[in-house]
C-alpha cells in the first residue's frame, strides 16, 4: 500500500495478546539456582571466553540475568559433565 507521497506502509498485524516479556532473575536467584556467588558469577562473565551469561542492565546499580539465558547454561554444564 502506498500513500500519496509515494511512500510505502507497513502493516502491522494486529495480534490481541502481546508476547508475554521473558522473566529477569536478579543476583540472589541467579546464585540460588546456580549454586555460584557473585564473584564466580562476574569472573565467569569476564573470563575470555566467557563461560556465564552476560547480565543486562536494569539501571545504573542494577543488573540481572535472563531465565532463558541461565538455563541454557545449566543444560550445557548438565551436557558437558560441568566442564
Amino acid at each position: 500500500m502506498f500513500n500519496f507521497h509515494g511512500a510505502q506502509q507497513v502493516q502491522t498485524s494486529s495480534n490481541p495478546t502481546p508476547a508475554k516479556p521473558e522473566k529477569l532473575l536478579r543476583l540472589p536467584e541467579v546464585e540460588s539456582l546456580t549454586g555460584l556467588k557473585k564473584s564466580s558469577i562476574y569472573a565467569g562473565m569476564k573470563a575470555s571466553p566467557p563461560t556465564f551469561p552476560h547480565c543486562v542492565r536494569l539501571s545504573v546499580r542494577a543488573v540481572a540475568w535472563r531465565e532463558s539465558d541461565i538455563a541454557t547454561w545449566q543444560a550445557q554444564r548438565q551436557q558437558g559433565g560441568g566442564q
